[in-house]
C-alpha cells in the first residue's frame, strides 16, 4: 500500500508540468509584431538575405506557419482585424482613413476582464487610448525611427534613442518592474520597423551599407501576363521608390544635378493627388541630436558620394539596381535591429523561468515585396504581399521544430488566444482557434480557402480594389471598382505567380468552382457588393 502511494506521488510529480494546463493554470502570452517584415526577410523561412537567429528560435522551439496569410494587406486594417476577430468590412476599418468602430469588443478587453494584467508597447498605429490595456507607450500613427514620442495614459513622452531598442527597453522594464506576478499577462511587444523610410541605428546603417543582397528573379517582372492592376500600381524601385526619403541621397547632391528625382504624384483616399514633400529626409534626420547625427553623417556622405560619381553613367536596368541594393541594406539593417532585440526579450523570459508557461508569437502586421515583380511595399493578394510570417511556441504544448502547411489567417489570433486562455470567444468573432494545429490534432482543423478584401484605393501606391479566394494550389481574385477583371494562379506550378490562367481553358472546372466557393465565403463572412459600394460612395 505505501509502495503504490508512493508511485501515485512520483507520477503525479513528474506529470505536473504537462497536467498544469489542463488543471487550470492559465498560459500568459506575448504577441510580438513587426510592421511590413516580409517572411523572406527571415531566415526560418529564407536564408539567402539576412540571418535572423533570434526570431528563428520561437520556430525552432514551436511551430512555423507557412500558409499564413493576413485578411486585408494594409497596417491600421490588418491590427484591427487582430484585435476584434473580424474582417474589415465589420469592424469598419477598411484602410487606414475610415475610423475604427470602436464599439467592437476587442480580445485584450476580455483578458483584462478575466484576470490578466495587460501592457502594450510599441506601435499600435490607430487610436491613442488602447481598449482592455492596462499600461502602455505607444507611437502616434506611424511614429519615428530616430528619438520618438510615446503616448501614454497620462502623458507624452520623448524618448532619446533607437526605436527599436526603446521599445524593448519599455518591454523589458515593464517586465521586470510593473509585472503582477500573481496575475498571468498578456503583452504586446510592437515593432515599428522595417516600416519604410527604414532608417536603421546608425551602426547597422554602416554595417550594411557593406552588404550585397541578391536579386529577386522577378525583379525585372514587366506584367505581361498579368492585368490592368499590376500594370498600374505606383510601387515600382525604379519610377516609384524615392532617391532622398527611400535611398537616402542627401537633398544637398540634388541642387547640383538635374533631372535626378522622377516626378512621383500619389493618389489620395478622397481622390485627389499629391507629390512627396522633398522635407521627408530633412524631417526625418533633424530628429537626431548631434552626437547622433555625426555618428549618421559618415554612412550619408558615402552614400551621396557614390549617388553622384555614379548615376550619370547608369542606365535603367542600373538605376533599378542600385535602388534595391540600398533598398535591401536599410531595410534588412532595420530587422537586423529587430532580432538582436527579440533576442533580449527571450533572454529574459528564459532567465526569469517565465518562459515556461508563456505562448510566445512572432509575427507581422502584413508581407512586404522585396523586389519581388520590381515591386517595393504590399497592398496586393499576390504571395510576398498576402502572406505574413507566423510562428507560435507554447512550452509542454507545441511540439518543437514542427512546420504547418494549413491556410491559416491573422482573423485567427484573437479566437486562438481566448480559447488558449480559457476565456468565452464572442460568437460575433469570424476567426478560427488554432489550438488543434498547435497541439498536433490537423484532423480537427477544416478549413481549405481563406477570404482576403483589399480596399484603399485610389490612394498611394494605387493598387486597385480586389478580393479572392485563396487555398493551397490556387488563387482567385475579382478586381473592381473602375475596372471589372478575373485573375486566377496556379500556386503550385506557378509559385512566382506570373501567369493568370483565368482565361486558359484547361482550368475551365477550376474557375467555375472557385467561384462558386468564393461566393460562399462572401456570404459566411458577411461581404457583399451592397457593402462594397457603401465604402466607395460614402
Amino acid at each position: 500500500m505505501i509502495r503504490k502511494l508512493f508511485t501515485v506521488v512520483i507520477f503525479s510529480i513528474f506529470l505536473g508540468t504537462s497536467c498544469e494546463k489542463e488543471d487550470g493554470v492559465k498560459p500568459n502570452i506575448l504577441f510580438i509584431m513587426s510592421d511590413d517584415h516580409a517572411y523572406q526577410a527571415i531566415s526560418a523561412y529564407d536564408d539567402r538575405l539576412i540571418q535572423t537567429p533570434n526570431i528563428d528560435r520561437i520556430a525552432d522551439q514551436g511551430m512555423l506557419f507557412t500558409n499564413a496569410s493576413v485578411t486585408n494587406s494594409i497596417c491600421a486594417p490588418s491590427r484591427a482585424v487582430i484585435l476584434t476577430g473580424k474582417h474589415s468590412h465589420i469592424n469598419g476599418k477598411i484602410d487606414n482613413i475610415a475610423k475604427f468602430d470602436d464599439s467592437q469588443m476587442t480580445f485584450p478587453q476580455l483578458f483584462k476582464k478575466n484576470g490578466y494584467q495587460t501592457a502594450m508597447f510599441g506601435k499600435l498605429h490607430f487610436g491613442n487610448n488602447p481598449k482592455g490595456i492596462d499600461d502602455f507607450l505607444i507611437l502616434p500613427g506611424q511614429g519615428d525611427y530616430i528619438n520618438p514620442r510615446f503616448l501614454g495614459r497620462e502623458k507624452d513622452t520623448i524618448i532619446t534613442g533607437y526605436v527599436t531598442d526603446v521599445i524593448t527597453d519599455l518591454t523589458l522594464d515593464w517586465f521586470k518592474n510593473k509585472r503582477d506576478d500573481d496575475k498571468p499577462f498578456l503583452t504586446f511587444y510592437l515593432h515599428k520597423a522595417p516600416h519604410r523610410a527604414w532608417w536603421p541605428s546608425p551602426e547597422k546603417f554602416a554595417e550594411f551599407y557593406n552588404k550585397k543582397f541578391p536579386e529577386p528573379e522577378t525583379l525585372y517582372d514587366d506584367y505581361s501576363n498579368r492585368g490592368t492592376a499590376a500594370k498600374t500600381a505606383e510601387m515600382n524601385l525604379l519610377t516609384h521608390m524615392q532617391y532622398m526619403q527611400d535611398s537616402k541621397v542627401r537633398p544637398s547632391v540634388f541642387e547640383k544635378m538635374e533631372n535626378v528625382e522622377p516626378k512621383i504624384v500619389y493618389a489620395r483616399g478622397d481622390g485627389t493627388f499629391f507629390e512627396p514633400s522633398s522635407n521627408s529626409f530633412n524631417n526625418r534626420y533633424n530628429r537626431a541630436n548631434k552626437e547622433q547625427k555625426k555618428k549618421y553623417d559618415v554612412t550619408l556622405d558615402k552614400i551621396s558620394k557614390d549617388f553622384e560619381a555614379n548615376w550619370p553613367k547608369m542606365n535603367n536596368k542600373e538605376k533599378m539596381q542600385w535602388k534595391f541594393q540600398r533598398y535591401m541594406q536599410d531595410y534588412l539593417a532595420t530587422i537586423s535591429s529587430v532580432d538582436d532585440n527579440v533576442g533580449r526579450v527571450l533572454d529574459y523570459l528564459e532567465e526569469t523561468g517565465l518562459d515556461k508557461n508563456t505562448i510566445v508569437v512572432y509575427t507581422s502586421d502584413q508581407g512586404f515585396y522585396l523586389g519581388e515583380h520590381g515591386w517595393f511595399d504590399k497592398r496586393f493578394i499576390y504571395d510576398e504581399s498576402f502572406k505574413t510570417p507566423l510562428m507560435i511556441k507554447w512550452p509542454n504544448q507545441i511540439k518543437p521544430g514542427t512546420t504547418n502547411e494549413e491556410m491559416v489567417q491573422n482573423l485567427d489570433f484573437a479566437q486562438t488566444f481566448l480559447e488558449a486562455a480559457m476565456i468565452e470567444v464572442p460568437e460575433d468573432m469570424q476567426g478560427e482557434s488554432l489550438l488543434p494545429l498547435l497541439k498536433g490534432n490537423s484532423s480537427k482543423w477544416n478549413r481549405e480557402s481563406v477570404y482576403y478584401h483589399y480596399y484603399e484605393y485610389p490612394s498611394v501606391h494605387m493598387a486597385k480594389r480586389h478580393y479572392g479566394i485563396v487555398n493551397k494550389d490556387y488563387k482567385l481574385t475579382h478586381f473592381y471598382y473602375d475596372i471589372d477583371e478575373w485573375e486566377l494562379y496556379d500556386r503550385k506550378n506557378d509559385p512566382n505567380e506570373m501567369n493568370n490562367v483565368y482565361n486558359d481553358p484547361n482550368y475551365k472546372d477550376i474557375v467555375i468552382q472557385l467561384t462558386k466557393e468564393l461566393k460562399e465565403l462572401r456570404i459566411k463572412y458577411r461581404d457583399s457588393e451592397e457593402l462594397d459600394k457603401r465604402f466607395i460612395y460614402n
